[in-house]
């Protein structure tokens, strides 16, 4: 896990495909988040976006 990606927890993610999701951008703040979510959507945006927190990143802090 990259460093920038421990100091950015917060993903948002786009739905593609087959069961997968891609990583939009990654916020270090959950309302920065939802802020661009947000603007997206206000873009006119058809797709579906979901944020979540990157456990993965939090995990990785710990064991260090």
């Amino acid at each position: 896990m990259t460093y920038f990606n421990q100091l950015h927890p917060w993903c948002l993610m786009r739905r593609v495909p087959k069961l997968q999701s891609s990583v939009v951008a990654r916020f270090r703040r959950r309302c920065d988040a939802e802020a661009h979510q947000r603007v997206l959507q206000r873009l006119g945006s058809t797709e579906s976006y979901n944020i979540v927190f990157d456990v993965a990143a939090k995990a990785a802090e710990v064991t260090t």
